[in-house]
């Protein structure tokens, strides 16, 4: 914990100049500049950049964003001062090394404030996947004298009452989508390694192993972390032992899903997915996947976009203001986090 000063912190900005334009806001700018002493109009891309060593050199406080230097041995021999890091962005993983820790760095992220529009996105698509509403617009869109009676069969499927859902990973965001699927009248069967009877049973879900979730689920939401541990855990077997009709949502990573074997249980039409992430990311151009009917295809939208992406910031500046007044980190992520968050 920095400890209280009569002074303010120093800032100093660390990531593309594109993710600052689309972080700041006026009010959080003003926000800042109260808490800290920071340079708003200077953003640090890369520590060996002209200039930089001497904000660097002041540095208490690094404020990073999408586009964040490395933060390895040689950068923080740069920054003498530095006691913390704070992400307005999600994972800290690509940027953030074992050093940082060594050297008692803090180091906190918005993954919470991230969380949100995620756990939005994948309720959404919940709803409407449960509804049939791609292949209900893809038909109507066709015949142009389309009611749910033209089409018995499709409408007989439609709808979340009743059904169950499979929430793979209690993480940050699994839990939001959690607390969400309460307001549905669906069954929930979660799967996931840390979490415990009693936390289950608090959040009144089903706790089970991974494979019983895949067989007995009709919607199947990932939202796990990519790891050595989680990649590809949705493979081909899985994949055969879902139930027909059933649909796969994953807007976590598209690591966890075996895309060959994917493909083809999509292809076959068997099964229906809604796919925010991919693996490659994005498909290759000649992926049948973005023209088959049983898929809604978006380009990793699920995350903060638009007018989303400051809430990253908001998220920031309450973790400057807080170590400003001698407070501790509200969301710190620790050295032992690394190893199983994404």
């Amino acid at each position: 914990m920095l400890e209280q000063r009569p002074d303010k912190p120093r800032v100093v900005l660390a990531m593309s100049r594109a993710t600052w334009a689309q972080l700041v806001t006026p009010e959080l700018a003003s926000r800042l500049r109260a808490a800290a002493q920071a340079d708003l109009e200077t953003v640090i891309e890369d520590f060996g950049q002209p200039g930089a060593e001497p904000a660097l050199r002041a540095a208490e406080i690094l404020l990073t964003g999408w586009g964040a230097p490395q933060i390895g041995a040689a950068a923080l021999d740069k920054t003498p001062q530095l006691r913390a890091i704070v992400h307005a962005a999600g994972t800290v993983k690509p940027f953030v090394s074992a050093e940082v820790y060594a050297r008692g760095v803090q180091v906190s992220a918005a993954v919470e404030a991230n969380a949100v529009p995620v756990a939005e996105f994948t309720f959404a698509a919940v709803v409407f996947a449960a509804k049939r509403v791609s292949a209900f617009a893809g038909q109507y869109r066709a015949r142009r004298d389309l009611t749910a009676r033209n089409i018995p069969g499709l409408a007989a499927r439609a709808g979340t009452n009743g059904i169950t859902v499979g929430v793979v990973g209690a993480s940050r965001v699994g839990r939001r989508v959690l607390a969400l699927l309460r307001n549905l009248d669906v069954s929930v069967l979660v799967s996931d390694p840390y979490l415990g009877e009693g936390d289950a049973a608090a959040m009144g879900v089903t706790r089970t192993g991974l494979d019983e979730l895949v067989s007995r689920s009709d919607i199947i939401t990932l939202h796990a972390p990519a790891l050595p541990g989680t990649a590809r855990m949705i493979d081909r077997d899985r994949l055969a032992a879902m139930r027909d009709g059933a649909i796969l949502i994953n807007t976590a990573r598209g690591a966890l899903v075996d895309t060959e074997a994917l493909t083809a249980e999509l292809v076959s039409g068997r099964i229906s997915a809604v796919l925010d992430v991919t693996d490659p990311e994005p498909l290759p151009p000649d992926s049948p996947l973005y023209d088959l009917p049983n898929v809604q295809l978006t380009p990793h939208i699920a995350g903060s976009v638009g007018n989303e992406v400051p809430r990253l910031l908001e998220h920031a500046v309450a973790e400057v203001e807080r170590l400003a007044a001698g407070l501790p980190l509200a969301y710190p992520v620790l050295a032992d986090d690394l190893a199983r968050i994404a």
